[in-house]
């Protein structure tokens, strides 16, 4: 069963509604980063020391985006993961590179949308917004393409210990605006929003150290949280929530 999206994304915000995403890795010489080695040097120490536990490891940006007839294809290339964040906290200061990943929206059968608060260990914690992790090499196959849709399902199981309803169907949602390509695959499960929480809240409590602080249910734009809520997570609750 599709999810009914209702309206148009939330200012700022470009939707676009895909039948399929592919990316690929591609090389790319980011003259940004490379002009501004020294602060981000000073960034990723003053992240390291609030976050300890923060691993800079190898992780894709987007360099590029081409939609056409219902599908698009990003060109992906590779990063250290303190280049990403200090992109990202700079404001994404570079109009040619998006922070480009794929997520699962998780659908209940009485029409409710989960979500999940980043746990304090977490780069964004706090922060509430569909399960997902920003692609990396693990996610690349040995013809160069990333596997969008795989990172989307992995990360999905990982943090909420869910898993895919069987014929579940394969459509997205892209949402572009503040430096980002947000692919977001809507799916309805067949149990209610309470029954989805608790599986999740479960599989949280079995954890060593949960992704998620907990979980959150949201039913209406009312439920849509502006101070801890990414614009790309309010664009997408105010295209499925009427008026």
């Amino acid at each position: 069963m599709s999810v009914e999206i209702a309206g148009e994304a939330a200012p700022g915000f470009s939707l676009t509604r895909l039948e399929r995403v592919s990316a690929r890795r591609v090389d790319h010489d980011w003259a940004w980063a490379r002009d501004n080695a020294e602060a981000i040097d000073r960034n990723w120490q003053r992240r390291k020391a609030k976050t300890p536990g923060l691993f800079d490891g190898p992780v894709y940006l987007a360099s590029a985006c081409a939609v056409m007839d219902g599908a698009c294809e990003a060109s992906l290339f590779e990063v250290p993961y303190s280049r990403f964040i200090a992109f990202r906290d700079a404001g994404v200061p570079d109009a040619l590179v998006a922070n480009a990943f794929a997520a699962i929206v998780p659908h209940s059968r009485d029409g409710a949308v989960l979500l999940g608060a980043m746990g304090a260990h977490t780069a964004n914690a706090g922060q509430i917004y569909f399960p997902c992790g920003t692609p990396d090499p693990g996610d690349l196959r040995e013809d160069g393409t990333v596997d969008l849709a795989g990172s989307a399902v992995r990360e999905f199981l990982e943090e909420t210990g869910l898993t895919l309803p069987d014929g579940a169907e394969e459509e997205w949602v892209l949402l572009r605006g503040d430096g980002q390509l947000a692919f977001l695959r809507p799916v309805r499960f067949d149990s209610d929003a309470e029954t989805l929480k608790a599986r999740i809240e479960a599989h949280r409590g079995g954890e060593d150290e949960p992704e998620l602080a907990h979980s959150i249910i949201a039913r209406s734009r009312t439920d849509i949280d502006a101070a801890r809520m990414p614009g790309f997570v309010q664009a997408y609750l105010a295209s499925v929530f009427p008026e």
